[in-house]
């Protein structure tokens, strides 16, 4: 009788030790798959994410978007640009342009991109900040472009770069007012580094079609380009993200940082966005407790928005901005 519960206790601790290595495999998959650095980056912006867009409202953001990628290049003929760079807290060399304004003001704005592209995807927005006037630095995010480093941070590792660069900002200029304004991950950084002690300097942020988490993004990517359930896979894949680059799935929140938050911020999102779900962004809007207002562009897809209605767009951000002036 002893014999046979030894036995039955071994074949359940073997099968426990091969679904756990094999949840460990399936974790580790998952983790290469989406945050082990990959430099096929795109070098332009997202304009075709959402497969559902009505052809009418796709010839409309593909017009303004080749409009604006048009007079973008024109104005990087001549524009005063410089290539600067920080060191991360983890001894990462990063890189960024920085776009000088022609003009004695102390506004900066510093530009974030999204996952899997790098800093040419977000230059249309940072055109737009120097024409009225502002310094603006366009980093490539850690493990992006031209920027060191193995892991994609999602925003978690990203929000203690962002640091690095407002104090390479003040270092310059400690009057400085400086706008944080980020795209998809871009957004998820800006509003995660809003939750930490940031200077009194940083008067705004500007999230467009940001997430709320690691886990729920990706837990809405697993069912969406997939079609699987989150548990367990997320769960492995969060555990190996906390040996191999540092961070959980959990703790990466945009929605907890964003409650700590005392700093102005705009919500921009899409209403067809399919890639990250608009309710991320009333979630976000609803649970902050900081001065913000929201904008949700009907019919605009993932990072969109900025090209169905440009001008609504524009118009939202700097009277935003102007509106919440220290």
């Amino acid at each position: 009788m002893r014999d046979k519960k030894r036995k039955i206790l071994i074949a359940s601790l073997s099968i426990i030790i091969i679904i756990f290595i094999i949840l460990l495999a399936i974790g580790n998959y998952f983790f290469e798959y989406a945050l082990v650095r990959n430099d096929q980056t795109t070098t332009g912006a997202t304009r075709n994410i959402a497969s559902d867009i009505p052809s009418e409202t796709q010839k409309i953001i593909d017009e303004n978007y080749e409009y604006q990628a048009k007079i973008t290049n024109t104005w990087l003929q001549t524009v005063n640009k410089q290539n600067i760079s920080v060191t991360s807290k983890d001894n990462l060399q990063l890189n960024a342009i920085k776009f000088v304004a022609n003009n004695s003001l102390h506004n900066y704005a510093i530009i974030t991109h999204g996952y899997s592209q790098n800093k040419n995807s977000v230059i249309d927005i940072a055109n737009q900040y120097h024409n009225a006037g502002y310094n603006v630095i366009v980093p490539d995010l850690r493990a992006h472009g031209e920027s060191a480093g193995k892991y994609v941070g999602m925003g978690w590792l990203d929000k203690n770069d962002i640091l690095k660069w407002i104090e390479l900002i003040l270092n310059e200029d400690s009057h400085a007012k400086i706008v944080l304004h980020g795209v998809s991950m871009g957004a998820a950084t800006v509003m995660m580094a809003s939750g930490e002690n940031l200077p009194k300097n940083v008067a705004a942020v500007i999230e467009d079609c940001g997430y709320t988490s690691v886990k729920e993004v990706f837990s809405s990517e697993l069912k969406l380009r997939f079609n699987l359930p989150p548990f367990p896979i997320i769960n492995s894949a969060s555990f190996v993200s906390s040996f191999r680059a540092g961070y959980s799935f959990d703790e990466a929140s945009s929605l907890e940082q964003i409650k700590k938050s005392d700093i102005p911020t705009l919500f921009i999102h899409g209403s067809a966005d399919n890639f990250i779900p608009v309710e991320m962004c009333h979630k976000l809007y609803d649970s902050a407790t900081c001065k913000k207002e929201k904008l949700i562009i009907t019919g605009a897809g993932h990072a969109q928005s900025r090209f169905l209605a440009p001008d609504e767009y524009y118009h939202a951000v700097f009277n935003f901005i102007n509106n919440n002036e220290n």
